[in-house]
């Protein structure tokens, strides 16, 4: 009782805004309201019948499957998220995703069967210091809770610092990063299956480059999931 009192004179002092449209939240809206939550482009891409997504890495690394919960543009709801979620230190937006994400993943029996571990894209250590922390990483981790496995975080390292890849071309982004991803254990992964996760996939070139480094040890199967895809990489 007297925490219901305490939400609602907090409420009152520092009402909470929708990262969507900044309208008020209500009652059990979290993060969006629910015209704005309704309004999300999900993809309905699933890890058992082929989609877009898998074939934006066809003939460059071996995955068994690919996917993605969002579809990202220039302008949208999408968009907004991320950018909060990555340079205003709005990190329960990664939860928030993962655990919505996460609940629709988990009814597929091959996931939760076969999934080892679950491995965000690293940030270099520097970036990591200076930001606080992985945005990969929260919605990493409630992926792994839902499909009950393994986080991993110590093995996939980012051994040099760059500047932003996004406006590179494909082939420009892997001549520049091709020798940035490591692991720092390959004993570790071997012969496991692995989920790696990362935020946008734009060219798919950043999750090239970490498979790639991955995939040196024996035996691993990789999957890849992803918050959002851009669009018109298929429009």
């Amino acid at each position: 009782m007297l925490t219901n009192i305490l939400n609602d004179i907090n409420s009152i002092l520092a009402p909470r805004v929708c990262f969507g449209c900044n309208a008020h939240l209500y009652g059990g809206e979290q993060l969006l309201c629910t015209i704005c939550r309704n309004d999300l482009p999900l993809t309905d891409y699933s890890f058992n019948d082929e989609n877009p997504v898998d074939r934006i890495f066809y003939g460059r690394i071996n995955i068994k499957k690919a996917s993605s919960m969002l579809f990202f543009s220039n302008r949208g709801i999408v968009r907004e998220l991320i950018h909060y979620l990555k340079y205003r230190n709005q990190e329960q937006i990664g939860a928030f995703l993962g655990d919505w994400y996460g609940q629709i993943l988990k009814d597929n029996q091959e996931l939760t069967d076969t999934i080892d571990m679950v491995i965000p894209v690293p940030l270099h250590r520097k970036k990591l210091k200076k930001r606080g922390y992985n945005q990969v990483a929260s919605f990493a981790k409630r992926l792994a809770f839902h499909l009950k496995t393994a986080y991993v975080d110590h093995i996939l390292i980012k051994s040099a610092n760059t500047k932003t890849q996004t406006k590179k071309s494909r082939i420009g982004r892997w001549q520049s990063d091709k020798v940035l991803y490591t692991v720092t254990d390959i004993e570790f992964i071997k012969n496991k299956h692995i989920l790696l996760v990362d935020d946008v996939i734009t060219t798919g070139a950043t999750m090239e480059l970490c498979a790639r480094a991955l995939a040196k040890a024996p035996g691993t199967t990789l999957y890849v999931a992803s918050m959002a895809v851009v669009h018109k990489l298929w429009n």
